[in-house]
Parts: C-alpha cells; structure tokens; sequence
C-alpha cells in the first residue's frame, strides 16, 4: 500500500516537471528594443542622464522661484519661552527715595521678577514695498527660461551624439555586408582554383595567395564586427540604455539624403542657435541683477504686529486656572538707507561689468556661429564631393576585378592578378566607407551650426 502512494507521488511530481519545462521551452525568446534613428534620439532625450540631470535643474529651479514668491507673502512665527529662576537677582535701593522717614543712605536689596515665567508670542510681517523682493519676483520667468534653455541645450548635444553613434553602427553594418559578399566572392574563386590545382593547371603558389588573401578578409571582418560592438555600445550609452539590453537598428543609409543639396535660407538668425538663446537669456538675468542693487537705494517698507500672553508665578500652578496677561501691537517699518560706506556702488560697478561681459560673449558667439557655419557648409559640401568619387572608384575597382577573375577563369591571367585587383577592391571601399561617415558627421554639425537639429 505505502509503494502505491509512493508511486502515485512520484507519477504527480514527474508530471509537474515534465509540464515546467515544457513551458519554459514553450516561451518565446526575449525580444529587443528596435528603434529607427528618430526613435533612438527620443529615448535618449528620456533617458539620458545629461538630459535629466538638466530636467533636475530645471525642477530646481521652479523650486526656487516658488520660495522667492513667498517673499511677498506674509511671514508668521510663533515663539514660547518657559524660565525658571531658582535664584532672582537683586539690586540695592535707597529706601529714603521712597520713604523720607527713613535716614538717607538706608539700602534693601530688591528682588524684581517672580521664579517661574512663562510667556508665548506670535510675531507677522509683511512687506509691502522692498526693491530686492521686487526685482527677484520680476526675474522668475527669466530664471525659469534659463533653466528651459538649458535643457534644449543637452537635448541638442545628445542629438547630435546619439546621430554619429547611430549611423556609424549603420554604415559598419553596411561595410559588413560588403565585406561578406567579397569573402563570399573570394571563397568561390578559392574553391575554383583549388580543384584547378587538383587537375596540375595551377601552381600551389596560387592557392597559398588566395588562402592568404581569404584569411586576411576574414580577419577583417572580425576586425569589424568588433568595431560594431564597441559602437553599439557607444550607441547605447548615448541613449542612456543599458548596456546589457538587446539592441536592433531599423534605418537604413541613403546615398542620395547623405549627397542632397544644401538649401542656404538666405538671412540667418542667430537666435535660431540654442546656445546664443541661452547667451541671452543669461544676458537678462545680469540686467535684473543690475537693476536690484540700483534700487537698494530705495526705501524699504513692511507691516508688523505681534501678540502673546505671559503668566509670572513663585510656585509651578501652571495647570490651574490662574490668570494669563495678553497684549497686542503692530505698526509701521520704514527703512531708509543713508549710507552704506559705497558698497552698494561697488555692486552696481560689479553688476554692469557683468552686463557688459555678456555683450561681449555675445559677440564673441556670434563670431564663432559664423565660424561653425562656414565650416561646416565647405567641409559638408567637399566630403559631399568626395564621397561621389570614391563611389565611383568604388564601382571602377568593382568592375576591374571582375574582369581580372574572368581572365584567370578562362586561363588567360594569373593569381596574382586576382589579389591585386582585389587588394585595390577592399582599399576602394574602405575609402568610400570613411568618406561615408565623414559625410554623416559633416552633414550632423551642419545642421547642428544652422540651428536645424
């Protein structure tokens, strides 16, 4: 009876296990995140920690701006004070000042004060007038846009990072499919000659050069497909991605988009660089700053009240009905600065340098905005030209291999021939390879110069 029971335990473990795997075998594969070049650019404007720290100080920001609204607001504190006096200071007194009857000079110590006090107060104020207040409120939006600027400023650079890092994956992927098609092409052209070889048409001389030149664009490909992990993990650490999360590109490159005409649009505003927003902006923040140190010259105004109760007593009867005396005040708190030893004139002094150290860096930008398009305009332009030749090249190194494998197909060339032509092949595309990412660089920083990114 007890090997049945036994049985039918082992029967039912057996099944659960059996349906386990199953349904892990059952699951399907883990998927990973596809993205086009636009989608990476969106995720990393998400995730990426620059731009997030940006964000935070943003955030921050809003925080302050908050806390300089409260200025204008009415500020209410509460105090209590509970002392115990276990010994009261005295103090001599002539008693004749009071009574003539007694003989002058006659003293008795006075004790003024009971042992224990117990007192609580709840002071307000409220400004009304205050040029620091004033200038600090009307500075909020620009303060705020800083912080906005700043933002855009990271989005703008991770753009552009994560552009260059997205599309140097794409173009080794493209160079890797090349390079697959001429090992492919060689290792035909190999197996042809080897069984050439086998019939004593061919030297071995011939073989070993092929197997040398097969082994070489093998190598290479590693090579490469090396330098493709390293850039997808690039690509990834731009986007703030987790570098252990799967990652596949979905954009293709296009020859034509990369060589497309660059459209001049005529007048070019400054104002349509970040980064001359953010010069300007700051500009104005120096001009409230300016402007608050000028009006500390003004009178300061604000409203106080104050109200609380107090009780004296000789013994602690705090928690019996006894009486508490209250009182109430408020008024009026006019200050009105006289002189200040020329301080506030230093400041204003260090105030307008600071103004007009934002004129000049505003200048100076703009030199440098002109630099940044002219640059990238001709070196655009002549990767342009230059990648429309090493095409070309390309294509003509392409056909004189063809050709140059016919020949020695038909008898009529030799090996060497072969991995000459093929030599010049991989050095033709390689060329044309780095010309295309030149392109992709030079065609990112001018949009980056002209403010279009």
């Amino acid at each position: 009876m007890q090997f049945k029971w036994k049985l039918i335990v082992f029967t039912g473990l057996m099944t659960q296990l059996f349906t386990y795997a199953h349904a892990q075998q059952a699951a399907p594969p883990q998927q990973g995140a596809r993205f086009s070049a636009s989608e990476a650019v969106a995720y990393a404007i998400s995730h990426q920690y620059a731009v997030r720290n940006a964000k935070l100080d943003e955030l921050k920001q809003l925080a302050v701006n908050k806390e300089v609204s409260g200025l204008a607001l009415p500020q209410v504190s509460g105090n209590g004070t509970f002392q115990h006096n276990p010994i009261l200071q005295k103090q001599l007194f002539d008693v004749s000042n009071f009574d003539p009857s007694v003989p002058k000079g006659t003293t008795v110590p006075i004790a003024f004060g009971l042992s224990y006090n117990v007192v609580g107060t709840v002071d307000v104020n409220q400004v009304v007038f205050d040029p620091s207040v004033l200038v600090a409120l009307q500075a909020r939006k620009t303060l705020e846009q800083l912080a906005r600027q700043g933002v855009q400023m990271s989005e703008i650079e991770v753009k552009a990072s994560v552009y260059k890092a997205y599309f140097n994956v794409v173009a080794t992927d493209k160079v890797l499919a090349i390079m697959n098609e001429n090992i492919a092409r060689l290792g035909k052209t190999l197996a042809e000659t080897q069984e050439i070889y086998k019939n004593g048409l061919v030297e071995k001389l011939d073989v070993d050069r092929l197997v040398v030149q097969f082994n070489n664009l093998k190598s290479e490909e590693i090579r490469l497909r090396n330098l493709r992990e390293v850039g997808l993990a690039s690509l990834k650490y731009s986007m703030g991605m987790n570098m252990k999360e799967p990652l596949e590109l979905t954009d293709t490159l296009s020859n034509e988009a990369l060589k497309a005409d660059i459209q001049e649009d005529g007048q070019f505003v400054y104002n349509t660089r970040i980064e001359y927003q953010l010069k300007e902006t700051q500009k104005r923040a120096y001009e409230y700053d300016l402007k608050r140190y000028r009006l500390q010259a003004l009178p300061s105004l604000s409203l106080f009240g104050q109200g609380g109760a107090s009780r004296a007593s000789n013994e602690f009867d705090y928690f019996k009905s006894q009486s508490w005396y209250g009182y109430v005040s408020y008024g009026v708190n006019l200050k009105v600065p006289i002189f200040t030893g020329m301080q506030r004139r230093r400041k204003v002094d260090q105030a307008m340098i600071e103004v007009q150290r934002a004129d000049l860096d505003l200048e100076n930008l703009r030199n440098s905005i002109d630099l940044d398009r002219t640059s990238s305009t001709t070196t655009l332009r002549n990767n342009i030209t230059n990648l429309e030749n090493q095409e070309e090249n390309m294509q003509l190194a392409k056909e004189v291999y063809e050709t140059t494998v016919i020949k020695y197909r038909e008898g009529v060339g030799e090996s060497l021939e072969v991995i000459n032509a093929e030599t010049a092949l991989l050095t033709a595309q390689n060329a044309y390879f780095n010309t295309l990412y030149e392109v992709i660089v030079a065609r990112i920083d001018y949009l980056k110069a002209y403010g279009k990114l």
